[in-house]
């Protein structure tokens, strides 16, 4: 296919606010502009790709495959496309695709899928409809559009290199995209569904990412005689319950260190020492204040992964009686908790039935 890839990437970024421009700012891994260049030569479609930046040393520096240039850009958006587009004539292109390199998040489906389209069509744009009411001024009067036939344009935009080459020569006027072009010169543009995903960065808030923390939680305890067994917050019926200052529900006791573990508080015995005040009390209740104090901290936990160890009670019988326990006390959709039963083939005193452990990894992640 004779198809080149243009990617935009001069722009100073001030919106931004980083000493960076955003393109190189680090997203998912990857720099924003690495993104566009990956999918675009993962995607197979293309003889050349060209990146136009105002940083050229610090592209330069990559190594990247000999299908990729790279060249200085213009002051405007404009510029830099029409300084692209003189650039690539020598190689007599087909068809040019123009992309804006602050939209990272483009899949090579939607590539594929304006490729296609463009066999039939001089030019094909992907929009997506508005998810807000717009309005619009003119002097001092508001007036309402109509969202669902206002269309909200993306890139890449696909064209026939010899017609967007001559409307870009010719125009005067600094344009927003290469659609513009079209359109004022009343030439059909092919709209495509575009991605919702497919959103520009503009802010920082745009790749701001939410932090994610994991915790370790481990409890053992004795079995004793003529005592209630609980676990996750559910009594089971068994010979013997687990001794300890409180009712000694390994489960729960697991939840709350990994917890304090993955906000870095401490352990269980800070909050609730062996004192007369905590003697005999229930776990549910140790629990709570824990789970409260996460949810106001504006933390939210993504999942639970629970190892039971023990020989008896087999922990399938109450698999479910457990997670739907630790889901009511943790406001868990069940989906996020996993509790695995393991034993110690005979070993020591857990082997021996003496004893009950449990460990518990938890995954949190830090909203604003």
């Amino acid at each position: 296919m004779n198809n080149y890839f243009v990617i935009l990437a001069a722009g100073k970024s001030k919106r931004f606010h980083k000493k960076i421009p955003k393109q190189f700012y680090n997203y998912k891994n990857k720099e924003i502009i690495d993104h566009s260049i990956l999918k675009s030569l993962n995607s197979k479609l293309f003889k050349k790709i060209l990146i136009v930046t105002s940083n050229l040393n610090h592209l330069k520096k990559k190594k990247y495959p000999k299908s990729i240039n790279i060249i200085k850009g213009g002051k405007e958006r404009s510029d830099s496309s029409l300084i692209a587009l003189k650039y690539l004539k020598k190689y007599k292109p087909r068809n040019v695709f123009i992309h804006d390199a602050a939209r990272p998040n483009f899949s090579i489906k939607l590539l594929k899928k304006i490729s296609k389209s463009l066999k039939k069509n001089k030019a094909v744009v992907p929009v997506t409809f508005s998810k807000d009411s717009i309005k619009y001024k003119i002097k001092k009067q508001i007036f309402n559009l109509n969202k669902g036939s206002s269309l909200l344009t993306q890139t890449p935009q696909a064209f026939r290199f010899k017609e967007l080459y001559h409307l870009a020569i010719n125009e005067k006027n600094k344009i927003s995209d290469e659609a513009t072009l079209f359109i004022n010169n009343n030439i059909k543009i092919k709209f495509i569904p575009g991605e919702n995903k497919n959103n520009k960065i503009t802010y920082f808030n745009d790749v701001e990412t939410y932090k994610t923390y994991f915790g370790i939680g481990f409890d053992i305890h004795k079995l004793v005689k003529k005592k209630n067994l609980y676990l996750g917050g559910v009594k089971i019926p068994f010979h013997s319950g687990l001794k300890g200052h409180s009712d000694g529900d390994v489960i729960l006791h697991s939840i709350i260190d990994a917890i304090l573990g993955a906000t870095r508080k401490k352990d269980i015995g800070t909050y609730f020492p062996n004192t007369k005040k905590f003697e005999n009390i229930r776990s549910p209740k140790m629990l709570k204040p824990i789970i409260d104090n996460l949810n106001k901290s504006n933390f939210s936990i993504n999942n639970l992964d629970i190892n039971l160890i023990c020989e008896q009670p087999k922990v399938s019988k109450y698999r479910k009686k457990i997670i739907n326990s630790i889901s009511n006390l943790t406001t868990l959709n069940k989906n996020q908790i996993n509790l695995k039963g393991k034993t110690v083939e005979k070993l020591g005193l857990i082997g021996k039935e003496k004893a009950i452990a449990c460990e518990v990894i938890i995954s949190i992640t830090k909203y604003d």
